[in-house]
């Protein structure tokens, strides 16, 4: 899934940041509802964030959630200070291969 409007805010200084969000994932008994997945995304519009942290906390939440085989989190921000930043997580459930 590709959600290219990820928005959120700079935890320094209340700038909006954006960024294009993938998920890559093997669901197993549980899946992402897409309307679920939207409102959630758009949870994070008015909160301050890292990017890391952020990465991060959605993977955890997901994975809470689906309880998936396998889940990779990409962030693609936008360049900010001249620097443009990618964060990965990922979560591999014990005795699977990933893909």
């Amino acid at each position: 899934m590709e959600i290219p409007e990820f928005t959120c805010l700079c935890p320094m200084t209340g700038q909006p940041d954006f960024a294009m969000l993938t998920l890559d994932y093997v669901a197993d008994r549980l899946c992402v509802e897409l309307k679920s997945l939207k409102l959630y995304v758009w949870s994070f519009r008015d909160e301050g964030a890292f990017h890391e942290a952020v990465t991060n906390r959605i993977l955890d939440d997901l994975v809470r959630a689906t309880r998936p085989r396998y889940l990779r989190v990409e962030m693609k921000f936008n360049v900010r200070g001249g620097i443009h930043t990618s964060v990965i997580a990922e979560h591999v459930k014990r005795g699977f291969r990933k893909p």
